[in-house]
Order: C-alpha cells, then structure tokens, then sequence
C-alpha cells in the first residue's frame, strides 16, 4: 500500500462504509463534513474529521475546499464514494498534482466515463450497442430536432452528461413539453454535478436495466463480478436492486459481460466501475447507456454473492496491487452464492402520480433489522436530526439468501422491511413492502417503467397495513409535523407546498393572471426540484415567501383570487438568476468571511498544530447543527489608533470573542429546553485577552442570557485583560467594567459551564472560576494570575504552565471534571446541559438483582461504591463531579428510566466514608447546584458520621460539616435517601437532609446497620469496664464481640423500620422502582420564576 491516511470526500452511509473497510485495512481515516452535517454518523467513524466551508451538498462539491481539507489532515489518498466529485477529473488531477492517491480512475478514464457521449464512443470503438441519441453536449435546439427526427409516436430521455443516480434526467412522452424537460435537467444537474450540460436519447420501452461490475488494477488486469437488475426504478431513481438478476439468459449475460470487459480493458480501467445496459423485452437485444466510474451505491449486494469486500479490494489495487495480488483473477472470481437484494429506505413518501415528498425530522427511533444474511448500510441513529440539503436516502436494507430461490429471498426482503423500525421520520418503506407483495415482483417480471406505471395502485398497497415485527411506545413520535400557516387574503385559495424544502424560484408575480395547472414555482428539497402547479385559474393576489425561503410541508406558496382568466396554456416560465448577489450583500457576505477560519488559515494550522481547536470549532462542537446564531461578529480590535481598519478587520476578527444563542441538545429535548448561550474566547487573536469589544459583546450576550434565563457554556481560554486597546482614552484602569458581575448575576437563574482548555488567567479564570460548573482539558493552567502579572508583583519567574496546572486544580477541587481535549470538553458539556434539560426517553439499565451482591455479607469488608452506582442508574448516564476531591463524598448527576438526578454517596473505601471537612463542603455545594435547577437528590448512605480528632478539627470541621445542616433546610428539591449498610450519628443526619424524617422518603437495605455512634465504639465506650474486667486478652474480645452483635441487632435496619425511625427495608433490587415511584409522587417544581435560591456558593 503507498499510502496510509485516506480521506473520505463524502457523507452519510457510504462515508461510513468506506471507514469501516480502511479502517479494517489499518489505514487511518480522515472524515469531512459540512458546516451543517457534523451530527452525521460518518464524523463519529472516522480517526479525524475535518470541517469544510459552506453548508449543504456545495461544501462537498467544493474541490479547493476538498484539496484543503486533505492537505490539512496530512492525508495521502482521498476516496471520493459515490455522488459529490466521485466522477470529477478535475478533483482526480488536482489530487495527483498534490501527490494525493485519488482511489478511482485516473483523469483520463473519468473524463471519458464521466462524460456520456464520450463513453457512447466508446462503446461503439469496441462493438457494444448504443441507443440511438445524440452525439456529445445537445443544445436544447438539437434536442428538440432529435425528437422530431424520431417520429410522433417516439419518446426520448433528455439526460445529464456528468454523474448519475438518475440525476438530471427526464423522460418526455410524445406531445410533452421538451423546453421544460431541458431546462429542470439542466438545473438539476448543476445543482448535483456542477454541469449542466445535456444529451439526448431514444427511450427502450419495456427494457430491462441490467448493470456489471468491474474491478480492474490498471495494470491491464479487469474482471467482472457478476450482473445486478437494477429495473425496480421510480423516475430513474433505484429503489430495489437483485445480484444476480433472476430471469437473465445465459447467453446475454455472457455477452453482457465480455462487452463490459472490453470497455474496461481498452481503458486500462483501475478500480471500481459498473458498465450499465437496457436489456430489450425480447431478452436477447441490450445497449450500452452509460458507465459509472466509481463505487455503486448497490455495490453491497455484489459483496454478499461473491463475497468480496469490493471497497477494499478497490483502495488495494489504487494502492498498487494487481488482481493477482488479491487472488481476483477472473479465474479466482466466484460464482454467485444464492440472491441478494438491496432496497433503498428513503425519507420520503409518494402519491398516485409518483411525485415523491420529501420528509424530514428528528429519528426518535431507529432500530434496523438484523438477522443471518441481513445487513443494513446506514448513517442514521436515535436523535440524528434530518437535513434537507442532502439526498434523502436513510439506509440500504440489504438480505442475501444463499439457496438459489429468488422467491424466498423476496420474502426475506419483505420481512426485513417489517422489523424496520424508524420513529419521528416518513419513509418510503411501506412502499418497497408494497412492491416487494407483488408476484411481478418475486417472478422478476418487470421492467424500468414499471414501476411507474403501477403508481397510482402500489401507492394504494403502500397505505395498508403490514405486519410490525418490533415493539414500540405508546408515545412514540408522530412522523408528521404541523404545516406552518400564513393568513390567507379574504376570497384566495393558497397553493401549497406539498413537502419541506426551499423555494429556489418564483416563476409570477402578484397580481398576474395564471391558468389552472400553470407551475407557479420551484423548490428543491433533497437535491431534487419540484413544481408548484396553480390548484386553480384566477389572479394571483399575495406571494407570502421570498426565494430561499424555507417552506414546511402544507405552507402556503402564494394566493389566488379564483376567477376565469381565459387562459388554457401555462404561462412562459419567468427565468431567474437565482446566483445574482448585490454588492451591498457581497460587501457583508465577504466582511462575515472574514471572520471564519477558512480565512486564517495560518492561524488555525498553528492551533491544530498545538492539537487545539479554533472557537468557532469548539462552539459547533456544542451547537446543535446550524442553530448557532452569533452576536457581534463584524467587531474588530479597540486599536484603530495603532493599526489600519483592514488589518484589524483581518487579524483581529470578533475581537477574538465568538458568542451568540444556539441550542444544544436539540434532538432529545424541546426547543425551550434547548435554548443556551454559547461564548468561546479566540486564542489565535490577541492572544484570547479581553478587549474593549469583546467585553462589550460579553456584557449583550450576558444581558439576554439573564433576560431569557439562559444556559451559558463558556469557552475561557485567555490571558486576561488586554492593555493594549487605544480607541477608549478615557479609560484610566477599567475597573467600571460590568462583565464579571454580569456573569455573576446568573448564579442560580441558569446553569453555567466554563470549559478551560490551554491557558486561562485572571479575567478569563474569573468568568471559569463564577461558572457552576468547571470542565478543563488536561493541558489547561489555570490561575488568577498569569506569569507576567507573578513576576511584575515579585513573586518570581514561572513558565504558564507552572501556575495552577491540573495536577493541582484538579486535586484541590476547582475543576469538576477533568477531560483530554476541548473535544471531550465540548461532549461533556453537553452531558451537563442534559441533566438541566430534562427526561431522555431512551434508557437501559443493568439487571437490579446485581444490587443485592453489591455489599458484601462480611459487614467490615469495603466495597466499589461508583460500580454500585453505575448498578443503580440508567447505563451510561452516570457523570461524577470532582472523583479526585475529597473522594470519599461522591457527588454525581445520573438519570433513572431517563429522568436526571443528583447523587451524594459516601465511599467506605476512603476513610471508611466518614465525611471529613472538604466532603462536607463538596456535598454542601451539590445540593446548592440541585436545588437551583430543580434536580431531585438521591442520597446513598454508608457513613460511620463526621470525622473526628484533633487533626480533623485543624480543619474548620465545625464550621465546613454544619454547612450540610444549613444547606439540606433550604432545599426546595425532594431528597430521596438510601441506607446502604452504615448510618451513624450526626455524619448519617447531614446525608439525610438534616433528620431521618427530612427526605421525601428514607429507606435501609437489609444491610443498613445504625446507631448514635458507630457500633464498635459505642460498646468500648459504654462496656469500658465490663470488657476491662472480663479476664484475659481472650476473654475481652469474646465479650467485646458478643457485645457488638448485640448492639447490631438492636440497630440493624429491621429493627429501626420497626421503630418507624426509617421508613422501610427493601430489597435492593428494588432500590429503582422506589427512586422512581418517589419522583413520580413528589410535588413537581413547576415552571421557572426566577431563582430558586439566592446563589449557588462557587466552593
């Protein structure tokens, strides 16, 4: 192999299969995604991701960006997947000037392929059939002179010259309107390829489509691996595809696949391809229609007959091995194993006419089927939020059955498509059941137009029931979403939107007369255009949405006035550039540039080289995609008497300051629950120093924070305040300035986080050290002051990061969670914000019974206290705070059936869970942080009480212990408490709420064991004579042991429910169903008015 780091030039399911297959091969993965598309799953796939600029499909269409992106990652071989530059001779040449392996067809063979009447020449250079069309790029002139050329009684398809996947295509019947079929294919292909050149075509009526697959090592090696049908299509686009193809004859699969062969081999053809042709209905003629010099979407099923991990064997022979190498010589190809089907689950549903609707939303359920020879290819999961920038495929649902029974591997398809279990997003599945029901369809007795022409009556199958292998909930997520309605003009009908998508063009204006059927306008919604047709004839009276606009499914597209208007043909389709940007748009446009790290390049190389990431990272790390809405990001430096406007405006954009609202969480929690402020400082300006402007974007963000009772997650890397701003000469010390108090001024009206990653010192480790709670990065130092301000009080000279590193702030208590990168960071804000947010309806939990081995029967023996916590709560949703302070006070968020709680708990492991003076004020502080946010308490006791002696005293013990006393009488929350094995004096009181009778319920496992003191001392205390007199060494520790057992059994946890001072003994494995039921019964906060207490105490 000559190389060993790829990077993936696409998104969604096949990013992540082309990770899987580099990865298994060793080779590190780069991903790229877009600004919009970073929840997708392929990020999480691969060892890098790289953001690329602009948002949508264009960021992919983007070669610089791509180019950049590889350079960027150190990457020295690129994968291109299917769609997007997967076909561009452009990207294959700058890839091989930047010595960058493009795995794929040189240049040459993709500028051949990739340009369809170039590869008709082809086929006709090696004696493969054509369709009669046109030769190379067709005007529409010539399109039209084709058409008429052929006869009345002809159909054509008008196609696009680059890509495939029945982009920019059209079929026009005789007598249909071939001016529009060109110009909503040229648009169509621009939007997917870039070009929006044309060719034309005679349509094949009643043809099958029949596709090869080559492999070939451009050393002269190719062979094929077999044939798939392809014909189950909707207007060109795949829906089912077959390896093999049940109903093929021998002999035109032979020559099917020597004429593929050929094109391969005269091509010197290096990678993957498919060779594609129309079969004629006679089963014996077949043309050559076009060559797909890349990976195929349905490459998957030719995987399962065969066995060959095509994707691999691809990046294999790109880097350097020859078929024979890989033990692929056509002699080595095996025979078909059996059927595999593949069916494309889209989001989208059709009507009677085939038109299809694009869907869009949050999956709140996503469960694919398994199964032997199931296997579902897919980037979508539980909470991913749908784009509609992006094509609308889900997942391919793929089943191979190895008896040579394509009937049975029909019914396998079927049944896979029931235990399919998609929540919160339409899909086309009841379709493909629909199709899959037919006999047609098991006996392969279709053709391309199939489809098609059974619409309106599968449409109708699709609407009926199908079996539903899966369970699901009462309350699962409706897959529907509420029409946005605009105020219908008295007398008007509305022409509406059919589905979700954008309005790219408006083809009248108000007041025009229009005919009934007459497309009013465009929108495109998953890279597909779709024509608004007037529900009626009349005068067009209010056009509610300007172009670019969103519309939602059902919104109004404009209003007519009905009337008889006299006109029986569409009006001419008004042509719009929709690219025209006016200056003034552009002057901003380019301003807001500016500020992006696509423009700092040097900047950003220079933080990733330190293996940081730039604030604007960090805060799409946090933000829900697309949601991040900034404040004050055309400011600049406070220098302009030092430094010219345009050197500022490029060196010091922001004021090195990124902050605005976005939401977080959005895909588990409601709108309002998501709703957060979100401030990152810029270390690559100036240093992350706090500038006259970016205190003055802080202070406005800050306001509507409090106004709106906002979260606020803070990035605070920084070096304090900056002396160097000019614009301000009436500042003397700037000791007026209101940031800090603003900040301080939220304590218990909204959770804040501060994340501290690098250097953060004085100002900026006031906004860290005023958060309620405090992430930092492993490499942060963290202090009042940093190095310059040490040495210029002569206090000494130290490097930064000698003053306050984590070895300290970590130990010491000032850091509550301790991660290894801003990265880590981010997803461990969004962990914290959770907990603030509410009840996740998806959850696990271990087996309960576990619960009663967790304490061990020898009552002096310790136990893991986290591992019986991680036990108790729901898997995965325990996130401890401050582990290594004061260790033995847990103080933990975690859910139970997904509702949030916060978690004390002694630790018998340290200091055999007595609570010293730093565990009191841990817990102290906790309950503060609940009791602001309306977080129930959970508390777990196991303590033999406060800790005691001369030594302990040193420490402020009174005063630090009684805090929990104070602390637990202002809680408003319900506090829920568990004896775990000991309950000892006033230690086990301030574990519960100040009393045994304060919590909403106070329950002991059969463990529990209590008493004023701790047992043993007790009995030394009161029996000190008696145990002094009973004889010898012996004699002493019989009466001291008898006397100890029988102190434990009048103190045992039986003994007090029977003197009601606890309120029962339960099982163990009951210790959930009882947090449950108590947070299901207490009396519910209610909604917000303000604070729920003063402050929360930052110690």
């Amino acid at each position: 192999m000559n190389f060993n780091k790829l990077l993936i030039a696409n998104r969604g399911e096949i990013a992540v299969r082309i990770a899987r297959a580099a990865g298994d091969m060793g080779l590190t993965c780069v991903a790229v995604y877009s600004e919009d598309d970073s929840a997708s799953l392929h990020v999480s796939h691969a060892d890098q991701a790289v953001q690329l600029a602009g948002k949508g499909a264009n960021a992919y269409l983007d070669i610089d960006g791509m180019i950049a992106a590889a350079k960027e990652a150190g990457a020295d071989a690129l994968h291109p997947g299917y769609g997007f530059l997967s076909e561009n001779a452009d990207l294959a040449r700058r890839c091989a000037d930047q010595g960058i392996t493009f795995i794929g067809p040189d240049p040459d063979t993709l500028a051949l392929l990739g340009d369809k009447a170039a590869a008709r020449e082809l086929a006709e250079r090696c004696d493969v059939p054509v369709v009669p069309g046109t030769q190379g790029h067709t005007s529409l002139e010539q399109a039209k002179a084709f058409v008429t050329g052929l006869g009345d009684d002809a159909a054509v398809v008008i196609k696009a010259i680059s890509g495939g996947g029945g982009r920019g295509m059209r079929i026009v019947q005789p007598g249909e309107d071939v001016d529009a079929a060109y110009q909503a294919c040229a648009r169509e292909a621009k939007a997917a390829f870039g070009d929006d050149r044309l060719y034309a075509e005679r349509l094949v009526r009643q043809a099958r489509h029949i596709e090869v697959q080559i492999l070939g090592d451009g050393q002269g090696g190719a062979a094929h691996l077999w044939e798939r049908e392809c014909s189950l299509q909707r207007r060109n686009q795949k829906l089912i595809e077959i390896a093999p193809s049940p109903t093929l004859a021998h002999s035109t699969r032979d020559r099917l696949l020597e004429s593929a062969l050929r094109m391969a081999r005269e091509v010197n053809y290096a990678g993957l391809g498919t060779f594609e042709f129309l079969v004629d209905a006679n089963g014996t003629d077949y043309f050559f229609i076009e060559a797909n010099p890349r990976l195929q979407v349905e490459h998957t099923i030719t995987e399962e007959i065969t066995g060959v991990d095509l994707v691999q064997s691809q990046i294999a022979v790109l880097g350097g091995a020859s078929l024979a190498d890989l033990n692929l010589s056509q002699d080595r190809i095996p025979a078909p194993g059996g059927y595999a089907i593949q069916c494309r689950v889209n989001m989208e549903t059709m009507d009677a006419t085939g038109t299809t609707r694009p869907s869009g939303g949050t999956l709140a359920a996503f469960e694919p089927p398994t199964g032997p020879g199931v296997r579902v290819d897919t980037f979508g999961y539980s909470g991913y939020t749908t784009s509609p920038h992006f094509d609308s495929l889900l997942a391919k649902v793929i089943v191979h059955n190895r008896a040579n029974d394509y009937a049975q591997a029909v019914r396998k398809a079927y049944r896979a498509l029931c235990q399919f279990r998609v929540e919160g997003v339409m899909t086309n599945t009841s379709f493909l059941q629909a199709l899959l029901s037919r006999e047609d369809v098991a006996g392969n007795q279709v053709y391309t137009r199939y489809v098609d022409d059974q619409m309106a009556d599968l449409v109708a199958e699709s609407e009926r029931d199908h079996p539903r292998l899966f369970q699901t909930s009462q309350n699962a997520v409706s897959s529907g979403a509420p029409a946005v309605t605009t105020a219908a003009p008295e007398g008007t009908e509305p022409a509406s939107a059919p589905m979700q998508g954008q309005l790219v063009t408006t083809l009248v204006s108000e007041g025009d007369a229009i005919a009934k059927g007459q497309t009013l306008a465009i929108i495109e919604a998953m890279k597909m255009e779709h024509e608004i047709k007037a529900p009626t004839a009349g005068l067009i009276r209010s056009l509610p949405l300007a172009e670019g606009d969103y519309v939602s499914e059902g919104q109004a597209i404009a209003f007519i006035e009905p009337g008889d208007t006299g006109l029986e043909d569409e009006a001419t389709e008004q042509q719009v550039d929709l690219n025209h940007i006016r200056p003034d748009l552009a002057e901003a446009i380019e301003r807001h540039r500016l500020t992006l790290d696509e423009a700092r390049p040097d900047a950003v190389a220079k933080r990733h080289k330190l293996g940081m990431l730039t604030a604007r990272e960090n805060i799409d790390n946090i933000c829900d995609p697309g949601s991040f809405m900034e404040y004050g990001a055309l400011t600049f430096a406070a220098q302009r008497r030092r430094r010219e406007v345009d050197d500022l405006i490029r060196s010091t954009p922001a004021d090195g300051l990124v902050a605005g609202v976005g939401a977080v969480n959005g895909d588990t929690f409601d709108e309002d629950q998501a709703r957060c402020a979100v401030l990152a400082y810029d270390y690559t300006v100036l240093a992350g120093t706090q500038g006259t402007m970016n205190h003055k974007k802080t202070d406005r963000v800050l306001q509507v924070a409090e106004e709106q009772q906002l979260p606020v997650i803070f990035f605070t890397e920084g070096g304090g305040g900056r002396p160097g701003d000019t614009d301000n000469g009436t500042k003397v010390a700037g000791l007026d300035q209101p940031s800090f108090l603003q900040y301080a001024r939220l304590t218990a009206l909204a959770p804040r986080i501060g994340i501290v990653s690098g250097r953060c010192f004085a100002g900026n480790a006031v906004f860290a050290g005023s958060s309620d709670l405090l992430i930092a990065t492993r490499n942060a130092s963290l202090g009042m002051a940093g190095p310059a301000m040490i040495e210029g009080g002569g206090l000494g000279v130290y490097a930064p990061e000698e003053v306050g590193p984590m070895s300290v702030q970590v130990a010491n208590g000032v850091v509550d969670c301790l991660v290894e990168d801003e990265r880590e960071g981010a997803r461990v804000a969004r962990q914290l914000m959770s907990y603030f947010q509410g009840t996740q309806p998806e959850w696990t939990s271990a087996d309960q019974r576990l619960l009663r081995s967790a304490i061990p029967e020898n009552r002096l023996r310790s136990y893991d206290i986290r591992a019986l916590i991680r036990t108790l709560v729901d898997t995965d949703s325990y996130l401890e705070l401050r582990p290594a302070f004061a260790s033995g006070m847990v103080t933990a968020f975690a859910r139970i059936e997904g509702r949030p709680i916060g978690l004390i708990a002694n630790d018998p492991r340290h200091l055999g869970g007595a609570i010293d003076a730093n565990g009191a004020d841990k817990a102290s502080r906790f309950m503060q942080l609940c009791d602001a946010f309306d977080v129930p308490l959970v508390s777990l006791c196991d303590t033999p009480g406060f800790m005691v002696g001369p030594e302990a005293e040193k420490t402020g013990l009174v005063r630090h212990t009684t805090r929990m006393f104070v602390t637990a009488a202002s809680l408003q929350v319900p506090v829920m408490s568990v004896v775990l094995r000991k309950g000892y004096g006033l230690g086990a009181m301030g574990m519960t709420a100040g009393s045994f009778h304060a919590p909403f319920f106070n329950v002991s496992w059969p463990t529990g064991e209590f008493g004023g003191m701790g047992l043993e001392g007790a009995v030394r205390l009161g029996y000190r004579n008696e145990i002094a007199n009973a004889g010898d060494e012996a004699a002493q520790k019989a009466l001291f042991e008898k006397l100890v057992a029988e102190q434990y059994e009048k103190g045992k946890a039986l003994s007090m429910a029977v003197s009601l001072e606890i309120d029962a003994v339960i099982d163990p494995a009951e210790t959930r169903s009882w947090i449950l039921r108590g947070l299901k019964s207490v009396k519910k906060a209610g909604p917000r008015q303000g604070r729920r207490r003063p402050m929360v105490d930052t110690w």
